[in-house]
């Protein structure tokens, strides 16, 4: 599995994905995903189930992030991911 951030600018309300990854909304246009999948296919995913035609960024993170005023239960769901 991988961790990626993925940033939607312009996204606004809480997201539903129906894809083979767990995630969690950071803010309202901020993710990180844990996917057993390329950059590529998890782009190409989120653009079809969100039908998003805004800007799209998925990018591996190697690590953990360090962060500060995201949603509540964003450090939990981090520590949880087993890497």
């Amino acid at each position: 599995m991988t961790l990626y951030l993925v940033h939607l600018p312009g996204y606004e309300g809480r997201a539903e994905f129906d894809l083979d990854a767990d995630w969690f909304q950071l803010s309202d246009d901020l993710f990180v995903f844990d996917a057993d999948l390329t950059p590529s296919k998890l782009y190409h995913r989120i653009k079809w189930n969100l039908n998003h035609h805004g800007p799209l960024l998925v990018a591996p993170m190697d690590g953990r992030p360090k962060f500060k005023g995201m949603r509540p239960g964003a450090l939990k769901w981090l520590q949880g991911v087993p890497h």
